[in-house]
């Protein structure tokens, strides 16, 4: 299928030193422009040095080490051609409006480069994605069950809904192994063994709901958010009462306000 175009359009992906738009550096961009005047593409991939560290967790993802980039141009060296690369060309990509796009835009701007939107169509296939093939409960009932859900959002209709879709997931996914983006391969992990499934559908990483500690490679709890972040969180707490104070006394969880304040007792009782 050739792409019905009026302008150039560019899709293209990065990968960074962290999750960060702001904070973090792009390390890797690759990007293909498709000509609005037909013919082949035209690719632009390189490695940028990003002059900062790159996150155990980004490594863990793309696998791009300190190594790899050590001798690569930074961002500044290569902006121009990058920036004369997409030209006024339309952005595509996946995930592209929340993060890719703005980490670019952070970049430009660092040097010293106006890069605007404005002016430009943005396509973001994850959006379609999303939209078209929804994940809602109705959506799963008639995946799993192939059934329509009656009385949506009725509170007991939705329970019961959700129910019909675990034992349809339970039995659809019998003998299945997962694989994750980097071929990692968990055995089974949709089982009718509640541990198994609890730890599946659990982010292991993180301890509490609010993403807002972690644990590190050491398995100690770990601040990832803030300026503490990557700091383990009952010493640094405990150094520092008036961050701890402000902790309690501003809107996180419950449940962080719980665990901070276990692991702190628990640092000071050493």
């Amino acid at each position: 299928m050739d792409f019905n175009l009026d302008r150039d359009l560019i899709f293209f992906d990065l990968e960074a030193t962290g999750l960060s738009v702001v904070r973090d550096r792009i390390i890797q961009i690759a990007m293909v422009k498709y000509p609005k005047k037909g013919g082949e593409p035209q690719e632009l991939s390189m490695l940028i040095n990003p002059g900062i560290p790159i996150s155990e967790e980004a490594m863990e993802v793309h696998g791009i080490t300190p190594k790899d980039v050590a001798n690569k141009p930074t961002f500044q060296q290569v902006a121009e051609e990058i920036y004369n690369f997409i030209g006024n060309a339309d952005l595509a990509g996946y995930n592209s409006n929340r993060f890719d796009i703005p980490m670019l835009m952070e970049e430009f701007d660092r040097v010293g480069i106006e890069f605007s939107i404005d002016n430009r169509r943005t396509i973001d296939v994850q959006r379609i994605f999303y939209k078209m093939e929804p994940r809602n409960l109705k959506a799963a009932v008639r995946f799993y069950c192939n059934k329509e859900m009656e009385n949506a959002h009725d509170a007991l209709a939705d329970v019961y809904a959700t129910i019909d879709v675990f034992k349809g997931q339970l039995e659809k996914y019998r003998g299945v192994d997962y694989e994750d983006d980097d071929g990692n391969i968990t055995p089974t992990p949709v089982t009718n063994d509640m541990q198994v499934v609890h730890d599946f559908t659990n982010d292991l990483r993180y301890v509490d709901a609010t993403q807002k500690m972690k644990y590190d490679v050491d398995g100690s709890i770990v601040f990832s958010f803030g300026k503490y972040n990557g700091k383990p969180v009952g010493e640094t707490l405990s150094k520092d009462k008036q961050y701890f104070n402000w902790i309690l006394n501003k809107e996180f969880s419950s449940q962080v306000k719980q665990i901070v304040k276990r692991l702190v007792r628990e640092y000071e009782n050493q």
